[in-house]
């Protein structure tokens, strides 16, 4: 009996063996019949300087005031609290939203006049309530591909975000990203948070602009190191260097996982800023050329020297002229100096802001003067509005 059970046993093992061989050998077919990558893929940005290709531009459609949750009341002033309390899970105001479509449009149409291919994501009704294990919510915008998209190299990374309200807003992307991944473009989703209520720091106490400069100086934000999160806009690229802050939605560990996914060909630096409530490094630090830097004048960078040091010129760009009375539910007026650069020579700028565009012009970079004076109520300016997806150079270390 004994002996019968060890041969079936043997017969066994071998069938299994050969099955797998088997589909190994099939699995090898396959192989080769998958078309090889293309040489030329599609993807390809290493700064935000080189001669601009390809672009994705936002979508104003459909957008929604997010939901008056902690990590939205520790990114926004408090003078719109009410508004969010107000309209939390609805759609920003209609004749407001017709006015920034348009003007993106416009912005769309001057970047194809220039030469660039426009991409758009898909609209979706952002109104629709989800669930998931950890939290309700509902939905924001497809309005600003630089903060889920980060372009390196032919690299497309997707980034977790940090507000609940922008948990899916990746979907509004993923047909263009398919479609880069089928021309040769890596594809990388950062680890998505679960967005439990630990990742908040439920008490975290804003009443005043002091409270949040102290707050910002002591490193406590209102996102805790629970779990890896970052904002694609919190990172800004210069070649083989990264530089990169911790803010509202950027914390030490989404820092450490891009450091460690880009590491060794890039290297991601830590900076930070006197700014009560950081969120997003465009409008505070935004690189325009080889060694050339636009640094906020309100928001002084702790480790400048280190770019002065280097051979960096740093220019802080003039005040803005933005009115008092213009809503900007969710920035500051320093969108002014959110600007896209389409070559080293070329920039595209708020038509608005006279003071900017003089101060450009001295650089001997010519200003693409556009208005988005409603579309920047949303968020963002130039750059937040933009992912530059193809750039006409390679890559370069600017910082040793």
């Amino acid at each position: 009996k004994l002996r019968g059970v060890f041969t079936g046993w043997v017969q066994r093992t071998f069938q299994s063996t050969q099955a797998a061989t088997a589909s190994q050998n099939t699995c090898a077919a396959d192989d080769k019949a998958t078309s090889p990558v293309p040489k030329d893929c599609l993807v390809c940005s290493y700064n935000e300087w080189d001669p601009l290709e390809e672009v994705i531009v936002g979508r104003a459609e459909n957008a929604c005031v997010p939901p008056f949750s902690v990590e939205v009341k520790a990114n926004t002033y408090e003078k719109y609290w009410g508004f969010y309390q107000k309209f939390g899970g609805q759609s920003f105001p209609k004749d407001h939203l017709k006015k920034a479509v348009a003007e993106i449009e416009e912005m769309c149409n001057i970047l194809k006049g220039e030469g660039v291919v426009v991409k758009r994501p898909d609209p979706i009704d952002w109104s629709v309530k989800y669930k998931t294990p950890d939290f309700e919510s509902t939905g924001m915008y497809a309005a600003m591909p630089r903060d889920i998209l980060l372009v390196v190299g032919n690299e497309i990374i997707e980034a977790p975000m940090a507000w609940r309200a922008r948990f899916f807003e990746y979907r509004a992307y993923r047909r263009l990203i398919k479609d880069y991944f089928n021309s040769g473009a890596k594809w990388t989703t950062a680890p998505k948070p679960t967005m439990a209520d630990e990742l908040y720091d439920q008490n975290y106490p804003i009443h005043s602009v002091e409270d949040r400069h102290k707050l910002a100086a002591q490193g406590k934000f209102v996102t805790t190191e629970f779990e890896p999160c970052f904002d694609a806009a919190d990172f800004i690229r210069a070649g083989r260097d990264i530089f990169v802050q911790r803010s509202q939605v950027t914390n030490y560990m989404g820092i450490e996982w891009m450091r460690r996914h880009l590491a060794p060909d890039y290297r991601v630096h830590i900076i930070s800023f006197k700014d009560p409530n950081p969120m997003h490094i465009d409008a505070t630090f935004n690189i325009i050329g080889p060694g050339l830097v636009l640094s906020n004048p309100d928001r002084p960078c702790h480790q400048i020297e280190l770019f002065k040091k280097a051979g960096w010129t740093v220019i802080q760009p003039p005040v803005p002229l933005i009115p008092d009375d213009h809503p900007l539910w969710m920035s500051s007026k320093w969108l002014s100096m959110n600007v896209l650069m389409l070559d080293e020579k070329r920039v595209m700028v708020d038509a608005n802001e006279t003071s900017i565009q003089k101060m450009f012009e001295k650089l001997g970079i010519a200003t693409i003067k556009v208005n988005i004076r409603h579309a920047n109520s949303l968020g963002g300016g130039f750059h937040c509005w933009t992912c530059d997806i193809r750039r006409r150079g390679t890559l370069q270390s600017y910082f040793d």
